[in-house]
């Protein structure tokens, strides 16, 4: 995969007139990326696609237009797009209820490091979380995580050849197991690899 550049986004003047088109677009294309880990737990899977529209948005929301404020949105956006030998995802731990969330947050330090992906035939791949900045305390944990699942060659290989995917989490009451994925995701996140 390769990064956007300032000449893959729209103006804000384009964006405007293509922008219901553009989001009706992406939000069919994340059906098949985002995995209900349980009823509480999500794994947003990006890609180029999802990473364009937040960046189009934030441009459009912030009205930047300049070269410099594009480059910064391009600079903060651009790593969370897989690279070819890896997935990457929004981690979101979600509860409606403030009260409810804030209480679970705080059993749940580390479960960042919890959240794992599986290629059928191989081990588990524990998600590096966080490269940006720490978003959990001693106190409690944040409800949004940046993740990158690191594949081997081989593992890429297998899912190019069709095996299964499996994601889930390890963390002690709040264990959770998808296994296998959709086939429509599978097929999705198989489009990340090189």
């Amino acid at each position: 995969m390769t990064n956007l550049a300032r000449e893959d986004l729209m103006s804000l003047e384009e964006y405007a007139a293509k922008r219901a088109d553009f989001r009706k677009d992406v939000l069919e294309h994340k059906k098949n990326r985002n995995i209900a880990l349980g009823p509480h737990a999500t794994l947003y899977f990006e890609d180029k696609k999802t990473i364009q529209y937040q960046i189009q948005e934030m441009l459009r929301i912030e009205k930047i237009f300049e070269a410099e404020g594009i480059n910064e949105e391009l600079d903060a956006y651009n790593p969370l797009i897989p690279d070819g030998s890896n997935w990457k995802a929004t981690f979101m731990i979600e509860y409606d209820d403030v009260e409810e969330r804030q209480k679970v947050l705080a059993t749940l330090v580390g479960v960042e490091d919890k959240v794992w992906v599986q290629v059928e035939g191989f081990d588990k791949v524990y998600a590096v979380a966080n490269e940006d900045l720490e978003r959990s305390t001693e106190e409690k944990t944040s409800a949004v995580h940046f993740m990158r699942f690191e594949l081997t060659a081989d593992m890429v290989k297998a899912v190019k050849e069709n095996k299964a995917i499996s994601m889930g989490i390890d963390y002690e009451g709040f264990e959770q197991v998808v296994s296998p994925v959709a086939e429509s995701a599978r097929q999705s996140l198989m489009n990340d690899l090189q």
